[in-house]
């Protein structure tokens, strides 16, 4: 593993799909003094995007010399700290070329921070990271290389990326596939088989617990964990707030405080498998202090949890879906609360706002006037959305609010 010749036929073995959307914008950091960092939950493949970065740079210099470090691979379970980790780069360094360093899962590695400053300070390499704990921003890497990284969020495989990942045509029938299976990257060598999809799923659901929660956070009580993890599935887009969370420790005749049970959605929220929206005062202009909501990182992960009963779990499924195609598209997004009206989701980017309701379908008079007459309460002019399932050749306009179909609004790279 020590040569560019050995990680190049070791990607050569990988069927590596491009994921554009997110090498066009780590490309152009190549060869700049800053540390390129890619952050994610577990597998949702960061490493194949190291891999399409390495071939970039090769295509681009030949006589690139490349050192990849892979805390899942054997060949590097060595390096258990910045020490070892700054021996190894130091070692493997050529002064004849320009060096590039590839470290996969870095925060395995016990103050890997500490290596990595003194390697960008000397300038010796190209250094490109990835971790799947939220933790790696906001500790010690924060504190010693503040101002000095550049963050990627990498998520499963968005809509779009899916219709090209399997050749599909985006029809209902797409939709409704990838509505159950979700989108990590690995189900393409699986196959579109919804029980094979959700057995590979529950292996990386497992994964994800124990290495990246359990172990990571100390988490003492696992079954209360996995039972949690439940709960949320179940209650996507819901109001989360110390009322129901003691409601449901009495239902499960847990004795845990409130502020324990938080601790534990934090390490899911770490692990980015789940993510939290804080809600958003849209007269007062301030985030509330209480009551918030969560979101799964991947739907077929949570469907592979659970279950998927369509007939039960199509609205908050939508609804989360909505959320996931937001955050694949950069955006920063709350609830919005107006008054006693809910509004799904506020997404704001370059200062600029999104109003967004999500409903399965608009099939009486009650629920247009709900959907629609809450974001007609908005009085400025943002553009707004109702994104349903409700069968529309075009995306429709009622008084400036425009009416889109899930799969339409799923294929949007702008909004």
């Amino acid at each position: 593993m020590e040569s560019y010749i050995v990680i190049e036929e070791f990607i050569k073995k990988k069927t590596l799909i491009e994921r554009s959307d997110y090498t066009k914008k780590i490309t152009p950091f190549i060869d700049k003094n800053i540390i390129k960092v890619l952050t994610g939950q577990r597998r949702v493949g960061k490493s194949y995007i190291l891999f399409q970065l390495i071939l970039e740079i090769k295509k681009q210099n030949l006589n690139a010399n490349v050192i990849y470090i892979s805390k899942e691979l054997k060949p590097f379970e060595h390096i258990v700290n910045d020490n070892l980790l700054y021996e190894f780069v130091q070692s493997n360094l050529k002064s004849n070329a320009k060096n590039y360093l590839f470290v996969d899962e870095v925060q395995d590695i016990v103050n890997f921070e500490k290596a990595l400053r003194s390697l960008l300070a000397e300038n010796v390499c190209d250094i490109f990271i990835t971790g799947s704990n939220a933790k790696l921003l906001s500790g010690e890497l924060a504190t010693y290389l503040s101002g000095r990284y550049v963050e990627f969020a990498i998520h499963p495989l968005s809509y779009n990326e899916f219709l090209d990942f399997f050749s599909l045509e985006n029809n209902s029938e797409t939709l409704n596939k990838y509505i159950a299976v979700g989108g990590m990257p690995y189900i393409k060598t699986i196959g579109l088989d919804e029980n094979q999809v959700y057995e590979y799923l529950k292996n990386v659901y497992a994964s994800i617990l124990l290495r990246d929660v359990v172990a990571r956070e100390n988490i003492r009580n696992v079954r209360f964990l996995e039972n949690l993890v439940e709960f949320l599935a179940d209650n996507i887009g819901s109001l989360f707030s110390a009322s129901n969370i003691s409601k449901y420790l009495k239902s499960q005749q847990i004795l845990l405080t409130p502020q324990v049970v938080l601790s534990y959605i934090k390490s899911l929220c770490n692990a980015f498998f789940i993510h939290k929206v804080s809600r958003y005062d849209i007269k007062g202009k301030q985030l509330f202090e209480y009551g918030e909501k969560y979101y799964f990182e991947d739907i077929g992960l949570r469907n592979a949890i659970r279950g998927f009963n369509r007939a039960s779990d199509i609205g908050k499924i939508i609804e989360n879906l909505v959320y996931n195609h937001l955050q694949q598209l950069g955006y920063t997004i709350n609830v919005g609360q107006m008054d006693s009206a809910e509004i799904d989701f506020i997404a704001e980017q370059n200062g600029k706002q999104i109003y967004i309701q999500v409903a399965y379908l608009l099939n009486d008079e009650q629920t247009k006037k709900r959907e629609f007459g809450n974001l007609l309460k908005i009085n400025n002019n943002y553009r707004k959305y109702v994104v349903t399932l409700d069968e529309y050749n075009n995306s429709s306009n009622y008084e400036g609010i425009e009416h889109i179909h899930l799969r339409q609004f799923l294929t949007k790279t702008e909004l």
